[in-house]
């Protein structure tokens, strides 16, 4: 697939759209302006890539709003060399996003098909991201500490083995909430013993399944 005149500017209007709604960090919207969102996409939906709206990527899952992607990149608030962990690999894009911005990105999938699939995409790509299969509610604790943990399923609770895998100073992004509608936490970890919560809005994913997740 190419990345032609065509998607580049409908790439600039979806983060002209991005920054109307309230996203201000620029590197992360330099780097969603450098990734070509319908690479993501089956081939003859890619004109639907630059609308901000989630899209079905096939096995129930979703490739997520780009304004969530933004918002939730925004507030890990990413330097380059940040070890971050993203449980949900899903379609790959925001894993492309944080390779982007210069993380050194592991992510998990429990979905065999999707891990297979999205693990190809990324290595064509030349995205640099370890992608591992298996349950993201546990997180990865062989690789942690991590400066960041994205979680792009919604959680029914808060797992506080994810809380532990932060690094001191690190930031866990996560929706907790019902199946339905979730708000956005933003766990920080102050020192060893002592995190920080906040919420951020009410958002829409997909359950998180897992041992600390929803059943399936």
């Amino acid at each position: 697939m190419e990345d032609g005149y065509k998607y580049k500017g409908r790439r600039k209007r979806l983060i002209d759209l991005l920054r109307e709604k309230g996203i201000r960090d620029q590197k992360v919207l330099e780097a969603m302006m450098a990734v070509p969102r319908h690479f993501f996409f089956p081939r003859d939906f890619a004109d639907e890539a630059y609308e901000d709206k989630a899209f079905p990527i096939g096995e129930g899952q979703t490739i997520s709003q780009p304004y969530t992607v933004a918002f939730q990149t925004e507030l890990l608030q990413v330097k380059p060399g940040d070890r971050i962990l993203e449980i949900g690999t899903g379609s790959g894009y925001q894993a492309a996003i944080l390779s982007r911005l210069g993380a050194e990105v592991h992510t998990i999938e429990r979905i065999e098909s999707l891990f297979r699939k999205t693990t190809s995409l990324l290595q064509d790509l030349g995205y640099p991201a370890a992608c591992y299969l298996g349950d993201g509610s546990k997180g990865l604790p062989a690789k942690s500490p991590f400066k960041g943990i994205v979680v792009t399923a919604g959680a029914g609770a808060l797992a506080e083995g994810l809380k532990e895998q932060l690094a001191v100073g690190g930031r866990l992004v996560i929706p907790v909430g019902d199946r339905h509608i979730q708000k956005m936490v933003l766990i920080e970890r102050l020192v060893e013993n002592n995190y920080q919560r906040s919420e951020h809005g009410d958002f829409r994913f997909v359950p998180l399944v897992g041992k600390h997740g929803w059943s399936s």
